[in-house]
């Protein structure tokens, strides 16, 4: 395959993506605690995350009605909440006037494809980092295209990140688009002119900075900062939710990204990753698990054969790998 094969599968991927930031943006102007009801695991999920489901998935099964996709969600809650779904509905057709509750429904449930080493399954994290959203910080809608179990088209929409990162009051609302041999870009939401984006070309650890999850329960913050204190790294960690990290190696705000492991039993899920994977990859950084392992997205709907995610520059990667070894045993 050449990278000319995949330039409508980005761009229908960046229009299902910017459909799915505008309505998770038009909830999160009116979010309410009514808004937001418990899954099974207590993480918060709001109506904009079953609206940005449905809306992604409604784009791609009429663009790609063939393929597969693997997404977070799926519709059980708001069948068994109508007032909710019809809160969801109400901003669903404000993009998709032909979806009723029962294709909205069915739009959403068409995530629950387990995903494998064979054919081609779209990745879908709806939002990102949902307490993110909920507290005003960074999230993320995730979209993913496998082939054969590699990503092949990552979009990373970011609507609150700014558009630079050293002016935090500026602009806000990025794109992050990377396709298999097409390098990554950045552009804003609210405009399709796209920048290349490259990682940093620091090649000493103690000259970089790192990022990793605001919440504690998604990385351990202790094991990172041991980390740190091993590479020589003084500046203090990066906190921001959802692939946003990602987004932020890929453009050289940070040099390097940790999701350490919290406990030896959980298994990192898909779409937590995909998008993020490739743009890093295709800045000219390397993504792999604590242990210095390639990412194996053909497994299923989740890393099972990986453990944690390091994302670097590329250059730091052997040190910050030996460093996470030391950190863990």
């Amino acid at each position: 395959m050449t990278t000319s094969d995949y330039i409508t599968e980005q761009a229908k991927a960046i229009e299902a993506v910017l459909d799915a930031c505008a309505l998770c943006e038009a909830v999160r102007a009116e979010l309410v605690e009514n808004d937001t009801v418990a899954k099974n695991d207590r993480s918060p999920v709001t109506i904009a995350d079953f609206g940005a489901q449905a809306l992604v998935n409604h784009h791609l099964a009429k663009a790609f009605p063939g393929d597969t996709i693997v997404a977070e969600e799926d519709a059980a809650l708001l069948r068994e909440q109508p007032e909710l779904a019809e809160k969801v509905l109400r901003h669903v057709t404000a993009r998709a006037a032909d979806l009723d509750m029962e294709g909205m429904l069915a739009a959403i449930d068409r995530g629950n494809s387990p995903g494998g080493p064979a054919g081609r399954h779209w990745v879908l994290d709806p939002i990102d980092g949902t307490k993110g959203f909920l507290r005003g910080g960074q999230y993320a809608v995730a979209l993913a295209l496998l082939e054969n179990g590699r990503p092949v088209v990552g979009v990373l929409g970011c609507p609150q990140l700014p558009l630079d990162a050293q002016q935090v009051d500026g602009d806000a609302g990025c794109l992050f688009i990377a396709r298999k041999g097409g390098g990554a870009t950045q552009r804003a939401i609210i405009n399709p002119t796209e920048k290349p984006v490259r990682v940093t070309s620091i090649s000493d650890p103690a000259s970089a900075s790192f990022c990793e999850s605001v919440e504690s329960g998604h990385s351990a913050h202790g094991v990172a900062a041991e980390v740190a204190t091993l590479l020589g790294i003084t500046r203090p960690a990066y906190r921001i939710d959802s692939q946003c990290k990602y987004a932020a190696v890929a453009r050289g705000d940070a040099s390097i990204y940790l999701r350490l492991p919290t406990r030896k039993d959980y298994e990192e899920k898909i779409w937590d990753h995909a998008a993020g994977w490739l743009v890093v990859n295709e800045a000219g950084g390397q993504v792999t698990d604590v242990n210095g392992r390639a990412l194996d997205f053909s497994l299923g709907r989740t890393l099972r054969d990986n453990s944690g995610v390091v994302a670097t520059n590329g250059l730091l990667h052997e040190s910050v790998i030996s460093a996470v070894r030391t950190a863990l045993a």
